[in-house]
């Protein structure tokens, strides 16, 4: 039962806290704003060479830094209403094909006596030509108890597949529609759901993060070997690169609490990005498949772009060579068509999350499925009584 006015009463005991947080959060920008506009009279070199002893800096500088000192590289176009914001973005769309992929999961349940999985992954390809169709279509996994880790899946401890093969699954998907592509003119650009940079898994142990870092690192592979650009499109980002950065240069520590997008935010209007920067994310991520004593995260280059009137930019992570090649803004015009068309976020992006998503709905008709199966099968499914109280309440 939920009691609003106990709930409010509840937030107003303790209104000062957030004042003071907001407050502390208030101080922090301003001094993070001081170090940034350090950081503008410095050239990438001399940026580099103070940069030069840490090995993990946040974030480096690439040759737009000198270009733009300003660290925002502005969109120059401009319209009087949406519509003519949806005819450039229809016009920069044509012929480019959009590829998105996305995925959603049904992890083990103690609520039945066996352990199962389900791993469903959407894509959405969308040629922005007269003469083919979209193809919007789905792939669904089921993960039986041998491949949940047997004695382990018993114990109740087997999320950690599933969540595994979701994400090596949208991988997957990913590489082969670029493998599709590899032969098209223009190119098509292709969304992930998510960052390329993998700091979730610093936490998980290294042969687990191996097979994620192994997953990511092939599909950069596949963009760089087929030419196909590869978008990890983050709308709300914490990541805080350039922040540590800043920290760098200036020999503070920093508000843990501030993001990236909170410095950069205000100084971009719609459409602006900042300029491209390699990431150098210092976490306890295992340094595979870059060297000795590397990451790969040195593949990755990130930009800022804002894509909406009043929040806050999202973050755009691209695999190293669209940069090198000289990619870089007509990928990002085609970020910021499908942004347009999908008010504020990527139409593709919003449409593979539609179709991948597992509703609390999709879940019970699963688990109406998966008894009509073992009942065929005569297996010894049971559902706790608990389960069958709570499914009867709600």
């Amino acid at each position: 039962m939920f009691h609003r006015e106990k709930v409010i009463a509840a937030l107003e005991a303790k209104a000062e806290r957030f004042a003071g947080y907001e407050t502390v959060r208030s101080n922090a920008l301003t001094a993070y704003e001081s170090a940034l506009a350090e950081l503008m009279q410095l050239s990438s070199e001399a940026v580099l060479a103070r940069l030069a002893a840490i090995p993990w800096p946040g974030a480096r500088p690439t040759a737009e830094h000198d270009a733009y000192p300003e660290l925002v590289v502005p969109f120059a176009r401009r319209w009087a209403h949406h519509a003519e914001a949806r005819s450039w973005a229809l016009g920069v769309l044509a012929g480019v094909p959009t590829i998105a992929v996305d995925g959603s999961q049904i992890t083990p349940t103690t609520e039945i006596s066996f352990p199962v999985g389900v791993v469903q992954i959407g894509w959405f390809v969308n040629p922005h030509t007269v003469d083919a169709d979209y193809v919007k279509d789905i792939d669904i996994e089921v993960l039986p108890p041998d491949e949940l880790g047997g004695e382990e899946a018993a114990q109740g401890y087997p999320d950690w597949r599933v969540n595994l093969r979701r994400f090596v699954a949208e991988c997957e998907c990913l590489a082969s529609w670029m493998q599709t592509y590899a032969a098209a003119d223009p190119k098509p650009v292709c969304f992930f759901d998510g960052s390329l940079v993998l700091s979730f898994i610093q936490q998980m142990r290294p042969d687990r993060q191996l097979q994620y870092v192994q997953a990511i690192t092939e599909l950069l592979a596949i963009s760089e070997t087929t030419r196909v650009p590869l978008v990890g499109y983050v709308d709300t980002s914490l990541a805080s690169d350039l922040l540590t950065l800043l920290n760098a240069l200036t020999g503070s520590r920093g508000d843990r609490s501030l993001s990236d997008g909170a410095l950069i935010g205000p100084r971009l209007g719609w459409g602006d990005r900042t300029t491209a920067w390699t990431c150098a994310r210092d976490d306890q991520v295992e340094p595979y498949g870059a060297g000795e004593g590397g990451k790969y995260y040195e593949e990755v280059v990130f930009v800022y772009l804002k894509t909406t009137a009043d929040g806050l930019p999202a973050r755009l992570d691209l695999p190293r060579w669209i940069f090198e090649a000289g990619e870089l803004d007509r990928v990002v015009d085609v970020v910021r068509a499908e942004c347009v068309v999908g008010n504020g976020y990527p139409y593709a992006v919003e449409t593979a999350d539609a179709l991948a998503v597992i509703t609390q709905q999709d879940r019970e008709r699963f688990f109406r499925a998966l008894q009509l199966f073992v009942a065929r099968r005569n297996l010894p499914l049971r559902f706790r009584r608990k389960a069958v109280s709570k499914r009867g309440r709600r």
